[in-house]
């Protein structure tokens, strides 16, 4: 009995060999994924009334990469995923209109009159706003935004295919 359960156990062995080197590399290569997507370069669905008429309401794919924040390479004008302040759970994307150590001077309220605010955006900070003023909820509500919440800057546009290309 001994001698069949061993000889059992001889005879799968390469059978179980071969099967942990496979599961190793799918292992290995879901890993490399996760690396690429969250710290290197991935795509985002973004949606919604906030960036019009740069990005479509009903939604556009947009290319985004995760290394230009970690360097400082972020600059006015370019469009950036930030984490939201008022909810961490969400992503908003948003332009950066001034950098830390930058005045701004903005309309309060658009649709009310055209009292304006002044703000100097302090160090460790950036200013976002929606390119559509009307439909944002940004840096006007919560204020400057700490650097550490930008997740990403977007590169450019892939889906819908007519509208391919920069977000400039």
């Amino acid at each position: 009995m001994r001698m069949t359960f061993l000889s059992y156990l001889k005879q799968w062995r390469g059978t179980a060999k071969e099967a942990f080197e496979n599961v190793s590399i799918v292992a290995k290569f879901l890993c490399l994924l996760h690396v690429t997507d969250r710290y290197i370069i991935s795509t985002t669905h973004v949606h919604g009334p906030s960036m019009l008429p740069t990005l479509n309401l009903t939604g556009d794919v947009i290319l985004a990469e995760h290394l230009s924040h970690r360097f400082g390479k972020i600059g006015l004008g370019d469009v950036v995923l930030v984490r939201s302040p008022r909810d961490p759970k969400r992503m908003v994307t948003k332009r950066i209109l001034g950098l830390e150590g930058d005045r701004l001077t903005f309309s309060a309220d658009p649709l009310v009159g055209d009292a304006s605010v002044s703000v100097l955006v302090p160090k460790g900070h950036v200013w976002i706003q929606g390119d559509n003023l009307y439909a944002s909820t940004d840096s006007r509500h919560f204020g400057p935004v700490p650097y550490s919440l930008i997740e990403g800057k977007a590169l450019l546009r892939v889906w819908p295919p007519e509208y391919f290309g920069s977000l400039r």
